[in-house]
């Protein structure tokens, strides 16, 4: 059937995947944690600091029109009211080196990551935290208007309310559900105040949030659960963005409710590198209920696979998009397609065993290898069409 015209097609990463070396936010200190369950540190992660020319360079070859990358906060003001011109300055250069090898550029604001000036006066359970978050939404929108069209305010706060404030396994490291609806309560303060100083400092740019959507399961009997976990992980905010200009849908999988809460797959379910189930028609559930919920053209912002078979990938990402034509049909808005990621990168708690890059990374030379799953979806971005060889 085809994609609209000016239909986005990308990759995604996020700073502290990729860049390395971000030894000033909460997650540098959370790999070092005895107590925390990463398996291994970050390091140097992709070395993108100083090879984002030659990411942007293979993304262009590869055919795609769109990188989806994160500002890292504590580059950017690592100590509370001190702004980094430098960093300030690589971000409007990585924006501006897309824009000139035809790719356009999303910007997220803030993905999981806090500075430790932040993270040391309570996080994201301090209320403060939204000030500061509006402040430094502004200073970066402001430095950066005019070199890109998008920006998405956080990255998946219902994954950063319920791993880090009830399940524990992101920093801080809290479990309490108390806390992470309270939490959840300021990062939906949070994306309304950072989306209207955006809008300000930039105009033009289209806003949104990016939330982590699923396709649900839920036994008989349980379908109220179901309910109720839907609404406290994602309709408080998928509610919250009334008046933005898009809102940015990231699924992977279909999960599964039963009379323990979720759980794993049923047996014999096929399954990705990680263990979650291999459902990339999840993506078309998750498109039609955020348009349905609120009313936006929605981008799918993330989805992809953990695989080492490549064709697994190709064959994930087709589904996946089938899935996002018949919403195109049914007359639902979709903006673009980002896949995740665009390199091997550092997957937090997990480390760097999954794969999902359209690009291998040796982790001993940083030398960078396309594969053959990122040179198909480079043929389906310029034919702007699944009908390729």
């Amino acid at each position: 059937m085809g994609f609209p015209k000016g239909f986005l097609w990308g990759a995604g990463s996020a700073a502290h995947q990729v860049e390395g070396g971000n030894v000033g936010n909460d997650w540098w200190a959370w790999e070092r944690n005895p107590e925390s369950p990463c398996v291994e540190e970050s390091k140097d992660a992709c070395d993108q600091w100083n090879r984002y020319l030659t990411d942007l360079d293979l993304l262009a070859g590869l055919g795609l029109n769109t990188y989806r990358f994160s500002v890292e906060w504590s580059r950017i003001e690592p100590r509370q009211g001190e702004i980094s011109q430098c960093a300030l300055d690589h971000y409007r250069h990585l924006c501006e080196a897309a824009r000139r090898r035809g790719i356009e550029p999303i910007v997220v604001f803030q993905h999981f990551t806090l500075p430790l000036w932040v993270a040391a006066n309570g996080g994201w359970s301090d209320r403060a935290t939204v000030t500061h978050f509006e402040r430094f939404c502004e200073t970066v929108a402001g430095h950066l208007a005019g070199a890109f069209g998008y920006a998405c305010t956080i990255n998946e706060p219902n994954v950063v309310a319920a791993f880090g404030y009830e399940v524990g396994i992101f920093p801080p490291g809290e479990r309490s559900l108390a806390r992470k609806e309270s939490v959840s309560e300021l990062l939906v303060a949070a994306h309304l105040a950072g989306a209207h100083v955006i809008r300000s400092a930039a105009p033009g740019v289209k806003v949104g949030l990016a939330l982590a959507m699923h396709e649900y399961a839920g036994e008989p009997g349980y379908e109220e659960q179901l309910s109720q976990m839907r609404r406290s992980t994602e309709d408080v905010f998928l509610e919250a963005t009334k008046g933005d200009d898009f809102i940015g849908v990231q699924t992977y999988t279909r999960l599964h409710i039963g009379p323990d809460g979720l759980h794993g797959p049923p047996a014999g379910t096929r399954k990705t590198q990680i263990g979650l189930e291999f459902r990339p028609e999840a993506l078309g559930v998750t498109v039609r209920r955020a348009a349905a919920v609120t009313g936006l053209p929605v981008m799918v912002a993330e989805s992809g696979v953990c695989t080492e078979d490549d064709s697994e990938r190709i064959e994930y990402v087709e589904c996946a998009l089938r899935a996002v034509e018949t919403c195109l049909a049914e007359g639902v808005e979709v903006l673009g397609y980002i896949y995740w990621s665009a390199l091997d990168s550092f997957e937090w708690v997990l480390g760097y065993w999954p794969k999902y890059g359209l690009i291998e990374v040796d982790r001993q030379t940083q030398a960078r290898t396309p594969r053959g799953s990122g040179r198909w979806l480079g043929r389906v971005a310029r034919a702007n069409s699944l009908d390729v060889a």
